[in-house]
């Protein structure tokens, strides 16, 4: 029988935590996320349920939603990503599909993204020159996908001008962590 270690998407053990100035990226491994695409005909079922699981509206183009258990973020026309506390929604994707049924197709997504928490007072300066974010419209509900370092990343506003979650390709982790790490200090 294998010994298997969990590890975070940099490789560690724990959650690698780096601070410039008053700005900290905090690495997020703890993370179930789940794909939801509502089936041709069924939009408007797929998003009365999803709002039915949120316990709020499901998110419209641009924006987020946090709910009691989840959180949504829109993706495209009746696409949503839905998160929630891996230690407790480590069957996201089952939980969410027992729900939406056939109205929806439902991916696992957990393994396939890396998650940062960026927080601190001068996060805009890191973002101006990380990606091409309007932050002037960037409100706390704000979602968007953006080309971060030539990946493709979501940044959600968690609260205007103070925190953004930023996910991006698990598979470029490292490169993606060492383009927000070498920003920061340029920015700072």
């Amino acid at each position: 029988m294998h010994d298997l270690t969990p590890i975070t998407a940099l490789g560690g053990s724990a959650a690698r935590v780096d601070s410039v100035g008053d700005v900290t990226l905090t690495e997020v491994p703890d993370v179930a996320l789940a794909s939801v695409a509502a089936r041709r005909g069924h939009e408007g079922v797929c998003a009365q349920t999803l709002e039915s699981v949120l316990g709020t509206a499901a998110p419209s183009p641009g924006h987020a939603a946090e709910g009691a258990e989840y959180a949504a973020f829109w993706t495209g026309p009746d696409q949503w990503m839905l998160s929630a506390d891996f230690n407790g929604y480590e069957d996201i994707a089952a939980r969410i599909k027992s729900e939406v049924g056939d109205t929806a197709s439902v991916t696992e997504q957990t393994d396939a993204w890396v998650c940062f928490d960026l927080v601190g007072p001068h996060i805009n300066a890191v973002l101006e020159l990380l990606c091409n974010v309007d932050l002037a419209g960037f409100q706390t509900g704000r979602a968007t996908r953006t080309s971060i370092h030539h990946l493709g990343c979501y940044v959600i506003s968690t609260d205007a001008g103070q925190s953004v979650r930023i996910l991006g390709p698990r598979a470029s982790a490292g490169s993606l962590h060492h383009a927000i790490i070498t920003v920061m200090a340029s920015a700072l």
